[in-house]
């Protein structure tokens, strides 16, 4: 059977969420087009067998940070580990300008981009090709007729399981429990992921090396306590 025959559907799909916010100053558009055109991936040419081909830097891992937000994670990772390749996606206008313009400050050569549905970048990828998955803070979707919206999913963890290699991690952080709950129960159905934790601090305790977002500096103002869930590709 054909990988294309293997992933999953996309007939019921669709990117839920904001595409722009303000409009972007002259600078924030120029350093978005430039940036796209020289570190954004394209999908229309088939993906190398080994990511590591994408990077002009000489890199070991490639991991995936889907919705980046402001960046401020995937920045300091990007910089703290030279010896990794990042992918980002954030299908958000501006926070992917912003992005641009901080690599436009800092330039970086293991870093690359992609500015649209995360699902499709997914079905893009090679096989056991990802050493780690990176999900911070995406749309809680609070309102329970909306939980179908939410990133992770069955059809999402699927590809997550055929994009990640053995021992690979996904990571996911959130201050809504609700999404919390439901993570543990769709990650925990899922024959592919096992979920290490032994202990309350196991998941209360932010990642080694973590820098914070602005949303999670907002959520801990507002009295909301972030939970840190990593699981392993079985």
């Amino acid at each position: 059977m054909s990988a294309e025959a293997t992933r999953p559907s996309r007939t019921s799909e669709a990117f839920f969420g904001r595409r722009k916010g303000k409009p972007l100053r002259s600078g924030q558009t120029d350093a978005l087009a430039s940036g796209l055109e020289t570190m954004g991936l394209d999908l229309s040419r088939p993906a190398p067998q080994d990511l590591r081909q994408l990077f002009t830097a000489q890199v070991e891992h490639v991991r995936l940070e889907i919705g980046f937000g402001g960046g401020e994670h995937l920045l300091h990772e990007t910089a703290t580990h030279p010896d990794d390749g990042f992918i980002g996606v954030e299908p958000f206008v501006n926070g992917m300008a912003k992005m641009t313009a901080a690599l436009e400050r800092q330039p970086l050569n293991n870093i690359r981009l992609f500015n649209e549905d995360a699902t499709l970048l997914l079905d893009w990828l090679p096989a056991a090709s990802l050493d780690g998955i990176d999900l911070f803070y995406p749309d809680p979707w609070p309102k329970k007729r909306h939980w179908k919206r939410r990133f992770v999913n069955a059809a999402n963890l699927d590809r997550f399981a055929r994009v990640l290699k053995p021992g690979g991690r996904f990571r996911f952080a959130s201050d809504i429990d609700t999404y919390v709950n439901w993570t543990l129960l769709h990650c925990h159905a899922h024959s592919a992921f096992e979920w290490k934790a032994s202990e309350a601090a196991d998941w209360h305790t932010p990642y080694e090396g973590w820098p914070g977002t602005r949303y999670e500096a907002k959520a801990l103002r507002e009295g909301r306590t972030p939970a840190y869930l990593t699981f392993l590709r079985a």
